[in-house]
């Protein structure tokens, strides 16, 4: 969705973006992160007797530091200054992932034991 985004906004505003790879690369990780973070919230909401409720409660407050890490990662790619510390917050958006990861390892045994 991001690719074909870009490609809309290339063909119809001319290319806005200085660093194109790293701005589809960002978007790939940035949408494996949010995939991670819901599947994992839907599978504890799954066993909750208000699954609406769940997921809004614990998805505000593990959703809005990835969108804003997301945010000021994306607007190094629309940048054409080099700003440091872009490896820096590549690697905490990694270190998210791999946090919900081994949290869905540990936990998913004990919610799906019923």
């Amino acid at each position: 969705m991001s690719g074909l985004s870009l490609l809309l906004f290339t063909i119809l505003l001319s290319n806005p973006l200085e660093h194109a790879w790293l701005f589809f690369g960002i978007a790939c990780l940035g949408g494996i992160s949010l995939s991670l973070v819901f599947s994992f919230l839907a599978a504890i909401a799954a066993k909750a007797s208000q699954p609406s409720a769940i997921m809004a409660i614990l998805g505000f407050p593990l959703i809005i530091p990835q969108l804003m890490l997301l945010m000021k990662i994306a607007n190094i790619a629309f940048s054409d200054i080099v700003q440091n510390g872009l490896g820096q917050m590549i690697s905490l958006l990694a270190g998210f992932d791999i946090m919900i990861i081994a949290l869905a390892y540990i936990l998913f045994p004990f919610l799906w034991k019923d």
